[in-house]
């Protein structure tokens, strides 16, 4: 998905099944307003999303840490967005120079992340 500082289409998508698979959202990674917090991501883990990535900022940074969804992040930012409505979804985005289409797999840990075009082993 991609939106900037509007983080209705990221409540909209944590609100639907997540069946296991990991949101991704090109914020054009904006450090002035924060795409998902601590409410949003509880969501997210009761909606069964396996993670969330965002090309932007997250806040209630403690409260994200003790959701069961993978969360990853450029920064925190205490600051929340506006409610525009605006944002495309289902769409290929470029998040720090990598392209990740609707289908891609998306491997990480501790260390980073990979996208692949199919699974592992495949």
């Amino acid at each position: 998905m991609k939106c900037f500082e509007d983080n209705s289409p990221v409540k909209a998508a944590v609100d639907s099944p997540g069946e296991g698979r990991v949101l991704v959202v090109d914020g054009g990674a904006s450090l002035r307003r924060a795409l998902l917090g601590g409410n949003l991501g509880a969501t997210a883990a009761k909606n069964g999303w396996a993670g969330v990535v965002i090309d932007g900022c997250v806040r209630d940074v403690a409260e994200l840490a003790q959701c069961t969804v993978g969360i990853r992040a450029l920064a925190a930012m205490p600051l929340p967005t506006e409610k525009r409505q605006d944002g495309l979804r289902d769409i290929a985005i470029q998040v720090q120079g990598v392209w990740i289409r609707p289908g891609d797999w998306l491997y990480a840990d501790d260390d980073g992340m990979v996208v692949m075009a199919s699974p592992l082993g495949a």
